[in-house]
């Protein structure tokens, strides 16, 4: 949900966010714009279920860092809280234990989609992950198919037959996208 119209600079985002009123509230900073990030309980499940699945797998390939809908990035020069990031420990060694967005872009985001996500806010953010080399995996709920963009790359759509995979990213990792979507 857009909550500021006007168009900001990084530094006015970065000085809004720490108000005392927005002290426990969500922002992304999508193309100029302060964007709140919403609850959504079955988005939040689907994003917790692949979240589970990536920690497995790296419980056992200890190769990064694995965040959840409260992980902030610096993406391209914004501010984005992706659903589920990863981000190797070559890129980003340790994450920092204050508050605020990790300086670098993830390897790996997923955005799990719901009602208040707008096609703009869409376009911008995947173009500004793929210029910044994320891989992005867009979790369409409603469709239940996942849309993989990679840098250099045409966009491929699953669907609830086919197979998610971590690419160089999370080597050897799969996950079947019907796995996801289980009710």
């Amino acid at each position: 949900m857009v909550i500021q119209e006007n168009l900001l600079t990084v530094q006015e985002f970065d000085e809004f966010v720490t108000r005392p009123e927005n002290a426990d509230r969500l922002f992304e900073y999508i193309g100029g714009s302060v964007v709140e990030v919403v609850s959504n309980p079955y988005s939040s499940k689907i994003a917790s279920r692949i979240n589970g699945y990536i920690f497995v797998y790296l419980s056992r390939h200890d190769i990064g860092h694995l965040t959840g809908a409260d992980g902030g990035y610096m993406v391209s020069g914004e501010r984005y809280i992706p659903d589920v990031a990863f981000i190797s420990y070559a890129r980003q060694p340790e994450l920092s234990t204050v508050e605020g967005y990790v300086p670098n872009a993830p390897d790996l985001a997923v955005e799990v989609l719901s009602r208040g996500n707008t096609d703009e806010e869409l376009t911008i953010k995947v173009a500004n992950y793929l210029a910044a080399g994320t891989v992005v995996w867009m979790v369409k709920p409603v469709e239940k198919r996942v849309v993989v963009f990679a840098p250099g790359s045409p966009a491929r759509t699953l669907g609830i037959n086919d197979t998610l995979d971590g690419g160089e990213r999370l080597p050897g990792f799969t996950l079947a996208v019907k796995a996801i979507f289980l009710e």
